[in-house]
């Protein structure tokens, strides 16, 4: 479960768009929209908001929601940070084709950027040379901008850290990104065209009806012509209700924690990452950093809360980098990261159920390729060209029906 601060901080920017003109909040009462949509989301985290934004005002749009806001789960636990190399080289080009959008949104969407500079420094010590050299080679034709650092040249970022870390590689373009910012963005841009929200609405059975479905809420029933699972860690289930096959996407549980340190940490520090893949770290305020042990403990589908052995390990495995006590452990929290099995998103329409679309298995990324994946799958939805920023993306890559997935 998040704790308290957490969701006051995450929540009040999700509640203003929610409780905008032409947004109707419900759960369990009549609401006050119609309940015939073209278009029926289940899931309002960033992938259901936004493909909400991104479709056309002329399709009546609604976002089904089970929690009490959006954004519960996956999307209010994200560690905010936006790289071209996370995820692997088959996620890069969504991201950079989502980074224009996101450093310069359309002023009619937002009136400053979602994206902060930080730069990012992925880690190694003597015996990780041949994963440096695998990641440099991963990424040499992706034309993302990397830079082999070894020595004294880390003292620049990281005058305080173990002396055995001695090599790296910078990633300059690595920013922040304002998850709470993006996120009620894209529900206002929703509410602008016209969709309406539904909370409190936990799905329990999907119909399949001539020209479309009847998706039911408790004694809520919405009909649609089309159903898009945008439901992160329940995904497979909410296929299961529709007569979908499931793709085998699979939670697993990722752990934050904040931690106060004796030292004064650098407001400019970048993103640390261990190029082995077993913890980053940033700075969060003075004398503040946000750590995570980088874990993926598989999971159900749930309220994830963070465990005690992996909060004492992502401090072990701080405690090894850098020479600054911990004095305290502020918070920590856990959210669910949800993949298929060859770790790429799931977005399109199934090819065994007309009507029926996926966009979920986004794991870690989700956030920061939201631009590219909610244009290309809204082109799908409306048989439309995707805008030209996204139009070198091949979406077959990344199908429901591709190889690699559950049969």
């Amino acid at each position: 479960m998040m704790d308290y601060q957490s969701v006051t901080r995450l929540t009040a920017n999700r509640m203003a768009a929610l409780q905008a003109p032409g947004l109707t909040r419900k759960g369990g009462v009549a609401s006050a929209f119609p309940m015939t949509f073209d278009v029926a989301i289940i899931g309002a985290g960033i992938a259901g908001a936004s493909l909400a934004a991104a479709l056309p005002p002329a399709l009546r749009v609604v976002l089904i929601e089970a929690e009490e806001f959006p954004g519960y789960h996956a999307t209010g636990r994200s560690a905010a940070f936006w790289s071209e190399t996370y995820g692997g080289p088959f996620i890069q080009p969504l991201t950079t084709a989502s980074g224009p959008f996101l450093r310069e949104p359309p002023a009619s969407f937002s009136p400053r950027p979602f994206l902060s500079l930080r730069g990012a420094l992925m880690i190694g010590t003597a015996h990780e040379e041949p994963e440096v050299d695998a990641f440099l080679r991963e990424f040499a034709q992706s034309g993302v901008v990397l830079d082999y650092v070894a020595g004294k040249q880390l003292d620049r970022w990281l005058p305080d850290r173990r002396s055995y870390w001695d090599r790296a590689i910078w990633e300059p373009t690595n920013s922040d990104i304002d998850v709470a910012a993006l996120h009620a963005a894209y529900l206002k841009a929703a509410k602008t065209n016209g969709a309406q929200v539904a909370v409190r609405s936990r799905v329990s059975a999907i119909r399949k009806i001539a020209g479309g479905w009847i998706v039911s809420a408790g004694d809520d029933h919405f009909e649609c012509g089309r159903v898009v699972n945008a439901s992160g860690a329940w995904a497979d289930d909410i296929a299961r209700l529709a007569g979908a096959q499931p793709t085998g996407i699979r939670p697993f549980r990722r752990t934050m924690v904040q931690l106060r340190v004796d030292a004064a940490v650098p407001a400019e520090l970048p993103l640390i990452v261990d190029i082995g893949g077993n913890f980053y770290f940033k700075p969060e305020g003075r004398g503040r950093i946000w750590l995570s042990p980088h874990d993926e403990t598989p999971s159900a589908a749930c309220d994830a809360a963070p465990e005690e052995v992996d909060i004492a390990i992502a401090i072990d495995r701080f405690t090894k980098v850098m020479r600054w006590p911990v004095i305290a452990v502020e918070r920590s929290w856990a959210g669910l990261r949800s993949f298929a099995p060859d770790r790429l998103p799931v977005f399109g329409e199934d090819p065994a159920c007309a009507g029926f679309y996926w966009c979920a298995g986004q794991g870690g990324f989700g956030i920061q390729t939201a631009p590219a994946i909610s244009a290309l799958l809204a082109a799908a939805i409306t048989g439309e060209e995707a805008a030209p920023p996204y139009q070198g993306i091949d979406p077959a890559f990344y199908a429901p029906g591709r190889a690699g997935l559950k049969s």
